[in-house]
């Protein structure tokens, strides 16, 4: 197994003590900690080799490390569709949801989704997490919540939605858990089913990392946005208008994808330029985060658009050509095209596409997860020489997400190098 340090940044006494307090268990490490604090001029005055001894003695394997989408899956995050709400009809709500299911919305908004098909969405994900569990994948499930409870700031009311999809707010970069801030509204305070885990992996020597967390004021949204037709949204989407303003912060982390040193991200209906430049900024100089963009009128999370399976090696979606794709070509990446998705019309997809279909997740680089159902993706995926598991998920894809959407991976068995050149 990979052995991290999970040691960045600060002086090596300040290190020592963090160290020193992981070795000897909580109930001593604030102790420990305040005694490097108040005597830092005294640890700077220690032999350097004193230091390194107990740097080396309590070196441990850190619980969270992951640095792309595709080396071999040792432990993840799986989301929990009980208790899972409609979120309120808002104008972000309406700018990344299509009209045929605004009466959805309407009649539903802040009550339960529909009893009967969230009880089959329960089923589908705990067979999932079962299948994962059978694939040697370690699984953590985020806290149950009632969503149904309504909060009150000082800039907005609104009642929870679900902790469905860990991937919309956690991204993992190398050893580090970022919290995105997120941008909609019934969503401010998903993070609360995560936070026992992200404690967890904390105390265990990971890097935890909270975005700046948005007020929601009404000026993080163009109010008067103005969308109907495929068309409208077309026409805003290629002069750069989105519900979404840069009067703050805002990010998915879904908008973000990982290929080792150098991440992708789109600007799109919850994630801001701000919200870019955040993240630009946070993980220089270590990484390069590359600001792409598509043929969408809805943009909102990049893994049913733009999916990166392997080192050099991604699906790219028909409908949603890729602005940028010349230079993916030129640094000699394979750009697939997933076949058209085969879900039935009839289906109710509240909150998503038909290209579900491509949002997979890649248990290492020759085994994927993939729909039970969609039979021309997994003979493309075998075409490829990919092993496919195949999950079905129908009724969970209806609350907003594929394979990928519903997990984070915590740790995958690999190194930190750079594939694009």
């Amino acid at each position: 197994m990979l052995r991290v340090r999970c040691l960045r940044g600060g002086s090596r006494g300040a290190e020592a003590a963090h160290l020193i307090g992981a070795m000897l268990g909580r109930s001593v490490t604030g102790w420990v900690q305040r005694a490097f604090q108040s005597t830092s001029s005294a640890a700077a005055a220690q032999p350097h080799d004193a230091v390194d001894h107990v740097t080396e003695l309590v070196e441990q394997e850190c619980p969270v490390c992951s640095h792309n989408e595709w080396d071999p899956l040792e432990e993840v995050i799986v989301g929990r569709a009980e208790n899972a709400h409609v979120p309120p009809f808002t104008v972000e709500v309406k700018a990344n949801t299509y009209e045929k299911h605004w009466s959805f919305y309407m009649k539903h908004g802040g009550q339960s989704f529909p009893a009967d098909h969230l009880k089959k969405a329960v089923a589908e994900i705990e067979e999932m997490c079962n299948i994962l569990r059978h694939e040697g994948v370690n699984v953590r499930r985020p806290e149950p919540i009632d969503w149904s409870m309504e909060y009150k700031t000082p800039d907005f009311t609104s009642p929870g939605m679900y902790a469905a999809m860990p991937r919309d707010i956690l991204l993992v970069v190398g050893n580090e858990i970022i919290e995105a801030p997120m941008a909609w509204r019934a969503r401010f305070f998903e993070y609360r089913a995560y936070r026992p885990l992200i404690k967890e992996y904390f105390r265990n020597g990971a890097k935890w990392t909270t975005a700046p967390k948005p007020t929601m004021a009404d000026e993080l949204y163009d109010l008067d946005y103005p969308i109907r037709t495929v068309e409208d949204r077309h026409k805003l989407a290629a002069e750069g208008k989105f519900v979404t303003t840069e009067h703050e912060p805002c990010f998915d982390a879904a908008d973000f994808i990982r290929a080792g040193r150098d991440i992708f991200v789109q600007r799109s209906q919850v994630t801001n330029y701000m919200g870019i430049e955040w993240m630009r900024r946070h993980l220089a100089p270590d990484y390069k985060v590359h600001t792409i963009s598509f043929k969408d009128p809805n943009p909102m999370h990049i893994d049913a658009t733009f999916n990166i399976i392997g080192p050099g090696l991604v699906l790219s979606n028909p409908d949603r050509p890729c602005h940028q794709v010349d230079m993916f070509q030129k640094a000699g990446w394979t750009i697939v095209k997933p076949p058209t998705p085969v879900i039935p019309d009839d289906h109710p997809l509240w909150m998503s596409s038909k290209w579900l279909s491509m949002n997979v997740l890649m248990l290492d680089e020759k085994r994927v997860m993939v729909d039970a159902n969609e039979g021309t993706i997994q003979k493309m995926f075998e075409s490829l020489g990919i092993k496919t598991v195949k999950v079905n998920i129908r009724h969970a894809n209806s609350l907003g997400g594929g394979f990928h959407c519903w997990t984070t991976d915590v740790r995958r068995r690999g190194t930190l190098q750079s594939y694009f050149h």
